[in-house]
């Protein structure tokens, strides 16, 4: 397991991120531009989705049935365990259901560092992974507005949810607003992953001589940049998470170990490969700094972007980043030989 953390930290995709992280921490006049940050951002869910389409077009529809409703099961209770866990904590009703939606997600680019991880150590997974992405992105965003008109319609406003009652309350007496659903199924980043995944699956491995020189052979350099810039952003929010106490701080490091060992759990019930499992509990013990945030500006205006995201981008990540994709791996690897 130290080893293995060590040569993951050691890697340049974790050491730029440190590079940024510490820039910011001292405060040094390095910027990314927020038009290149975007730009990043748009080729990675792009490449993904396409990797992930490409990959998926070689595979039947038996084949992936159990890995897709594993992923969905996930992506619809790690909501329901974030409440959960949230309870001995003090927070209002709001900032909970955003922080339900951000850790029932996915981040997109600790993904990504886990796939190099992976090809790094030399564990191979299955291709059609890169697809589960796209699902995991709007099951747990929709699920959370769920649970907020469920808890809306059980108790008052200035009363505090109860987690136990929203665990067995019926989404079905819920509602949303149609302009926050459109946001959660087809918000930018679960759009551009989405449609570039079926034009991979359409298209198929005859795409690889188009899109591999860029989105492809490019990936991994790429990330580099964009895990810079994330240094730097998550540096910038420290501060804030640290004003919301050691109790959430907390939080931001037990959530994606108990969603990470989940996801692992549920990749070993399904048949996964040692690398395959490593990736769904990645995908499970990740946060959503993008598609998630997105859809809670429009629904839930009244949730604190410095706690959702704060504790996702200044503490999670990070975690998952150094300590998180080992420890999945490792946790992987006992239960393969258990």
């Amino acid at each position: 397991m130290y080893e293995i953390m060590i040569q993951n930290i050691l890697s340049p995709v974790v050491l730029f991120f440190v590079l940024g992280l510490f820039a910011a921490l001292v405060k040094s006049d390095l910027k990314f531009p927020s038009a290149l940050s975007e730009t990043l951002s748009i080729f990675l869910l792009v490449a993904i989705g396409l990797k992930g389409g490409i990959e998926l077009s070689k595979y039947s529809l038996e084949e992936v049935i159990s890995p897709v409703i594993g992923t969905l099961f996930l992506g619809s209770t790690l909501p329901i365990v974030t409440l959960l866990l949230l309870k001995t904590i003090k927070i209002d009703k709001k900032n909970a259901i955003a922080l339900a939606a951000t850790y029932g997600s996915v981040s997109i680019v600790t993904y990504g560092a886990a796939i190099s991880f992976l090809d790094q150590i030399g564990t191979t997974y299955e291709g059609f992974m890169n697809a589960m992405v796209v699902l995991m992105e709007s099951p747990a965003i929709i699920v959370s507005l769920i649970l907020l008109k469920v808890m809306e319609q059980k108790k008052s406003e200035t009363q505090s949810y109860s987690p136990k009652t929203v665990a067995f309350a019926s989404p079905a007496t819920a509602w949303i607003d149609k302009e926050v659903l459109k946001e959660a199924l087809f918000g930018k980043s679960i759009l551009l992953l989405l449609g570039a995944l079926l034009i991979g699956l359409i298209a198929g491995e005859q795409a690889l001589p188009t899109v591999q020189p860029l989105f492809i052979d490019l990936y991994g350099s790429v990330l580099i940049l964009f895990l810079l810039s994330m240094g730097l952003t998550a540096g910038a929010r420290l501060p804030e998470v640290r004003k919301q106490g050691p109790q959430l701080f907390l939080f931001g490091i037990i959530m994606p170990i108990v969603g990470g060992i989940l996801g692992v759990l549920v990749g070993n019930v399904i048949g996964l490969s040692l690398g395959g499992m490593t990736l769904m509990g990645v995908l499970a013990g990740s946060a959503s700094y993008i598609a998630a945030p997105a859809a809670l500006r429009t629904s839930v205006p009244e949730a604190n972007p410095s706690v959702y995201l704060g504790l996702a981008l200044g503490i999670t990540f990070p975690f998952n980043l150094i300590i998180g994709i080992p420890l999945y791996y490792q946790f992987a690897q006992w239960l393969i030989h258990f």
